[in-house]
């Protein structure tokens, strides 16, 4: 027996353990969208390669006979799994990144064509011409090492187009770091895996580098499912809460500030009308037209979900009259996503906003006034309507 076998082994089982507990964590979880199953589903492929690694170790330490056959069948299972691994991380990004018809047919055969042809390119080399792959000592040659890192750098190219394309047309801050970590991850995993093929394989460098760098993500996003709101993706009410009772963000950088207030006119109509479903289109088309006029009208702001067809945005723009333009704006965008997204009904907000004054005047305070400001607008447009 090696030396190395019982650590390498150890680092295996560790890290297999850990992407167990993540996995049990998730499948627990009562909501499960897209991105969570593909997600698991990546997890499940590291895990049977982690699992298939250990066995290779102990082929390659004499722990188990170390014949033709054991030997073909660990290396040819870890380069399958080391496919699969960056495989499964596409669907996941493609899911992130909401990949339009990643769900049809022929895209999920072109996802598939890399996985497929390298099986069986590798299976249709070892029947015709073995020694191409190993010598008679039973060392690999260079052309096994080709179809063990061809398939998953394809991959590794998909993913990094589909993140940067992204990245590309996003203004957000923390939605361009989410896209460059999502898609340049599995580059630093496999720069993992080539420091252990090429340096030493008696270091466990890859199951390392997988393990920490899915932690991390995987803390992420923990961190988003507790501050963001499932269905918008914006901040929800705990994240409004812990952002007004800082301080420091009443009157950042001497700015003004204002709290405006927004609800969906006739959401319960919509709901009992056309189905909960379209209700919760009518939140993410509200959603997503805020995040755009929010982002590209105000230097400075905060946005929330606040409940329901409630939702919060805190300005800090830099000179007077920017809240009254970006009402203006989110009414009228709005005007053009229902004409465009073609909806069944009318998509208009009731919004209500307020300045917040000097000290003792405090942001919750002046939610307050907001929220009363809203009230008396929904009052007022009825009032209009019934007279007109």
């Amino acid at each position: 027996m090696k030396q190395y076998f019982l650590y390498y082994t150890e680092a295996n089982i560790m890290c297999l353990v850990i992407f167990g507990v993540m996995l049990v964590h998730d499948l627990l979880n009562a909501s499960r969208q897209e991105k969570q199953i593909k997600f698991d589903n990546a997890l499940l492929a590291f895990m049977v390669y982690f699992a298939a690694d250990c066995v290779w170790t102990a082929v390659e330490a004499g722990v188990l006979p170390r014949t033709l056959s054991s030997v073909v069948a660990t290396n040819f299972a870890n380069c399958i799994f080391m496919s699969l691994i960056t495989y499964s991380w596409l669907r996941y990004v493609m899911a992130v990144e909401a990949a339009p018809h990643r769900e049809r047919l022929l895209n999920k055969i072109a996802v598939n064509f890399p996985f497929l042809v390298s099986v069986i390119g590798l299976v249709a080399v070892y029947l015709a011409a073995p020694q191409a792959l190993l010598s008679p000592a039973l060392e690999l040659k260079p052309l096994y090492y080709v179809f063990f890192l061809a398939v998953p750098y394809i991959y590794i190219i998909a993913i990094i187009i589909y993140a940067v394309q992204r990245l590309r047309h996003e203004e957000s801050p923390d939605e361009r770091r989410k896209h460059c970590f999502v898609g340049f991850f599995p580059l630093i995993v496999i720069l993992g895996g080539l420091v252990e093929i090429l340096i030493n394989q008696q270091l466990p460098v890859f199951c390392f580098a997988c393990t920490v760098l899915m932690l991390i993500f995987y803390l992420q996003s923990m961190e988003r499912q507790i501050s963001l709101d499932p269905l918008t993706g914006l901040n929800n009410r705990g994240q409004l809460l812990r952002y007004v009772a800082q301080k420091s963000n009443a009157r950042p950088d001497g700015r003004m500030t204002f709290v405006m207030m927004l609800d969906v006119n006739d959401f319960k109509k919509i709901n009992d009308t056309y189905g909960h479903a379209e209700g919760d289109r009518a939140l993410i088309l509200l959603s997503d037209t805020l995040k755009h006029v929010a982002e590209t009208m105000a230097q400075r702001s905060f946005l929330c979900r606040y409940g329901g067809d409630e939702f919060v945005l805190i300005l800090h723009p830099a000179i007077p009259g920017v809240v009254e333009r970006v009402a203006e704006t989110i009414r009228e965008e709005l005007r053009q996503a229902e004409e465009r997204e073609g909806l069944p009904f009318r998509l208009t907000v009731s919004i209500g906003f307020s300045p917040l004054m000097d000290e003792p005047d405090t942001l919750q305070s002046c939610m307050q006034r907001a929220d009363e400001a809203l009230y008396e607008n929904k009052r007022s447009s009825k009032r209009t309507e019934a007279a007109g």
